[in-house]
């Protein structure tokens, strides 16, 4: 896996305000990615029948689109169950309204299957000052870090990894304990906690054995 760069949940709200003003449909299928950790293909190939609702809300992942390819199966080529949750199960829903079954659930405003570089355009994701600093709405990110955000946004909520596994579509754990090892686990903030008892977060300590 390369190196991930995740949007924590506030950063990723944040952006979503910023990416409005500049297109709202797209901001829209972007929050969901970032909730959802489909893949660019994953997202273009979606269909509107892939959107169930019983037992649970969910987009079942069986078909890719790469740009430039046609479509086939998901990496892997397994099909998976990936949860909507209430954040974004409003946006897919009105996402799929007055859509027949075969048509493409996410689509630019005008109906148009989804392309990277117009979306990033339209978006001003990439765009740098003269100095050569990131400026844009990506905020130094790339399209693919929402992928990484689910992940890291389930794992932070406790979900089991070997349900994240089966939710991002991993062939084995060792990927997704990567996520894990980016966060720290449960046990390493109980134990910085108790670490930091009777210490203040400024250096100073409070009466803590190697205080003054």
């Amino acid at each position: 896996m390369d190196e991930i760069h995740p949007f924590t949940e506030n950063e990723l709200e944040a952006a979503y305000l910023v990416w409005k003003t500049k297109d709202e449909r797209l901001a829209d299928i972007l929050l969901v990615l970032g909730w959802t950790g489909l893949r660019w293909g994953e997202a273009r190939a979606m269909q509107v029948a892939s959107l169930m609702e019983v037992p649970t809300a969910a987009l079942m992942v069986r078909r890719s689109q790469p740009e430039g390819s046609p479509v086939k199966a998901t990496k892997g080529r397994s099909i998976r169950r990936v949860p909507l949750g209430n954040r974004v199960l409003p946006i897919v829903r009105e996402l799929a309204r007055g859509k027949a079954p075969h048509d493409l659930l996410f689509t630019t405003s005008g109906g148009a299957q989804l392309w990277r570089s117009a979306s990033l355009r339209l978006l001003d994701w990439a765009r740098r000052d003269d100095a050569g600093n990131s400026i844009g709405t990506g905020r130094g990110r790339r399209l693919h870090d929402l992928r990484h955000t689910a992940a890291c946004l389930w794992l932070a909520r406790r979900i089991d990894p070997g349900t994240v596994q089966a939710w991002c579509g991993h062939e084995s754990i060792a990927t997704t304990n990567r996520y894990l090892h980016y966060l720290g686990t449960g046990a390493d903030k109980a134990g910085l906690g108790r670490l930091n008892e009777g210490v203040s977060d400024d250096s100073g300590a409070a009466g803590g054995p190697l205080g003054p």
